[in-house]
């Protein structure tokens, strides 16, 4: 139990570092533009990167970082996740944060807690132990996450540029964008009110309506409905598939009474309960469900630039970049909340194993409240802290940014980090944001890209994950050599 406790403390000083050492990935285009003062930005990056907490609640990154290691045990009997490996990788990965950023190099802190974590496990009991097609999918985002930054970037940048034109063309695009991102939000929400209680994923089968996956701590599962029900009716109706579902749940109102027939093993059980959607109305209910907040977020943040663009054309010099400053606000507040969701998961999924390992919990669904709410606060915190060496890296160094770059590098970085986590992809954040500062970078000349530094940054990136495992490596073993967590 102590030695539990002391993996709680280190993961949270883990995220408490990775708010100050990321800090910069929100704010140093801001603070290099001269919009914020660096303690109003480290303010307002911690604002949201908290805000992040009831937006993101499917937890879906922190569950990919759980599973790098194996859930299991070797041909021996001795499991791959033990209190010893997790804390090795942690006291690893804090070590080569400190140390990057002592340097002022911005390297992951993602890709440090996966190399750390993964390298103890293969201490432990070999590359047996690794789940290897998640660590590859990981490490290829190391590429992947900053040139898809860079191209949103640039396209973000060009769209921009064309929009200070006078002609029609780039207002015609601007309203594509509104109209093409209108029709996109409506066929991507998700109105389904059995998913949007709770009950992820169905399969029909010749009895009733399986339920496959249901989410913890959500209406389905405060009623009394389980992973592995075969659902039969709701009141008297029959259900045979989601549609007959849907059409059941929607005729009853919140709090009201309902009952659930299901085939639990090989026995049918009644379950007389209320019902408990979050709101009254079904609109309010899909409003808020986690991944359309997280669509209306993207569908806002575009429809606001493409607005933003219409009236490029009429702004002179400085009327633009007064504006530019103005909307450098927006599109880091939405960087923030990107990053704050992103990579408090990482932290999440590191406690959410450790408590698993300690016998605390049972499984991954089983998550506590308070580990959440704690990482997220926590990240915001040390973003409070700052990281001025690395703001100035990420600010100045790789290239000039104006408050016009500032708003495409962010919304880019935004949409990106946006887009990774809907797919349950860890990224780095730093990575993302830099790749966007290139691309914006690269719309002058490429010349104005100072690539010496990029290409320092880009080894720093590719070394981070195997000095990590190294690092957990020789931690693991002084564990195993002086009898820490026999």
């Amino acid at each position: 139990m102590t030695l539990l406790i002391i993996i709680i403390i280190l993961a949270l000083i883990f995220d408490y570092i990775n708010g100050f050492h990321d800090a910069a990935n929100s704010i140093a285009t801001v603070v290099s533009t001269k919009v914020l003062t660096p303690f109003q930005a480290v303010l307002w990056a911690a604002l949201f990167n908290f805000a992040a907490f009831f937006i993101f609640k499917d937890h879906g990154v922190a569950n990919t970082i759980a599973k790098t290691v194996k859930d299991g045990q070797d041909a021996a009997g001795v499991a791959y996740i033990t209190l010893p490996v997790i804390c090795a990788g942690l006291l690893a990965a804090i070590a080569w944060n400190l140390i990057t950023w002592w340097f002022g190099i911005p390297s992951s802190s993602s890709h440090t807690l996966i190399g750390g974590f993964a390298g103890a496990a293969i201490a432990h009991s070999g590359f047996e132990a690794i789940e290897a097609g998640t660590i590859i999918k990981i490490a290829s985002f190391i590429f992947l996450a900053p040139l898809i930054g860079m191209i949103v970037a640039f396209i973000i940048s060009l769209w921009f540029l064309n929009s200070f034109r006078k002609s029609f063309l780039p207002k015609l695009i601007s309203f594509g964008v509104i109209f093409t991102v209108i029709i996109l939000l409506s066929n991507s929400m998700e109105t389904s009110m059995s998913k949007i209680i709770g009950i992820a994923k169905t399969e029909q089968t010749g009895q009733g309506l399986a339920i496959k996956d249901i989410v913890s701590r959500t209406p389905a599962q405060n009623m009394g409905l389980k992973k592995g029900d075969v659902l039969l009716k709701v009141d008297d109706m029959p259900v045979s598939d989601g549609r007959q579902l849907n059409k059941a749940l929607n005729t009853h109102k919140k709090d009201g009474v309902i009952r659930f027939t299901v085939l639990r093993g090989d026995q049918v059980k009644e379950i007389p309960t209320t019902y408990q959607p979050r709101f009254s109305s079904i609109f309010l209910n899909t409003l808020v469900y986690g991944e359309n907040v997280k669509w209306l977020l993207i569908a806002f943040i575009l429809i606001t630039m493409a607005g933003f663009s219409l009236f490029l054309s009429s702004l002179n010099y400085a009327q633009s970049e007064r504006w530019f400053k103005r909307m450098q606000l927006v599109s880091s507040a939405a960087f923030s909340i990107g990053h704050g969701g992103n990579d408090s998961q990482k932290v999440m999924g590191i406690i959410t194993v450790a408590l698993i390992a300690g016998g605390q919990i049972s499984n991954f669904e089983e998550m506590p409240t308070w580990v959440p709410l704690s990482c997220y606060t926590v990240i915001a915190l040390g973003t409070m802290s700052g990281g001025w060496k690395i703001i100035k890296t990420m600010g100045t160094r790789i290239t000039k940014v104006t408050p016009f770059e500032g708003v495409a590098a962010e919304t880019a970085g935004a949409l990106t980090l946006f887009l990774t986590e809907m797919l349950k992809i860890p990224v780095s954040t730093t990575h993302t944001i830099t790749g966007s500062i290139i691309g914006v970078g690269a719309t002058k000349r490429l010349s104005a890209v100072r690539w010496g530094v990029t290409i320092n940054l880009l080894w720093a990136w590719i070394i981070t994950i195997p000095i990590s495992a190294l690092m957990a490596t020789i931690v693991y073993w002084i564990f195993r050599l002086t009898g820490v967590g026999n």
